[in-house]
């Protein structure tokens, strides 16, 4: 009759061990998919303060065509984009193009002034700033999630249902360089 009990304690301390595994790996994944949504809510929003500056940069700049329809189109490339990896690398192509643009922007004194132009650079340095605090996060949860299921025993678990690593939202080094900008 003991060793019954003790056969009893054990399985139900084993399958306690594996529903908390499988909650927590539900939880990490829980939390990677939503530092990802994080990131798209601020990638909207920069997509949204984009438009208004190419518009106010236009009025100053009408002959710096080829520029912003770069940044038009990296925007539309990265609002497109599909994945951590595909968003990434679009996103490194916006970055590139908004620097252009700001570029631009240094050779005309009248624009650098212009309250309306100050205020959109304001809001998009803000939301960059966010923008990079939410890559951050999801990239250590991302981190904490991958550790998680190569990590013995839940990688049993995680196997068994289906639980896959998820990419890190990485820049593209030759990004984060110096813009070229030829008049």
């Amino acid at each position: 009759m003991t060793a019954l009990i003790i056969v009893a304690v054990i399985v139900v301390l084993l399958i306690l061990a594996l529903v908390f595994m499988y909650n927590r790996l539900v939880r990490d994944r829980n939390r990677v998919d939503n530092a990802w949504s994080q990131i798209d809510v601020q990638l909207k929003r920069r997509y949204d303060l984009i438009p208004n500056l190419v518009e106010t940069v236009k009025g100053y700049a009408a002959h710096e065509k080829e520029t912003f329809e770069q940044v038009t189109q990296a925007r539309n490339q990265a609002m497109n984009a599909q994945g951590a990896h595909d968003q990434a690398n679009a996103e490194n192509v916006l970055e590139g193009a908004l620097k252009s643009l700001f570029a631009v922007a240094e050779a005309y004194p009248d624009l650098k002034a212009n309250q309306n132009f100050l205020n959109l650079q304001e809001e998009l340095t803000s939301t960059e700033d966010r923008i990079a605090y939410a890559r951050q996060f999801f990239n250590d949860s991302a981190l904490a999630f991958n550790t998680r299921i190569q990590s013995f025993p839940a990688n049993i678990m995680a196997g068994m249902f289906h639980f896959t690593e998820r990419e890190y939202f990485e820049a593209d080094p030759e990004s984060t360089g110096p813009v070229q900008v030829e008049f």
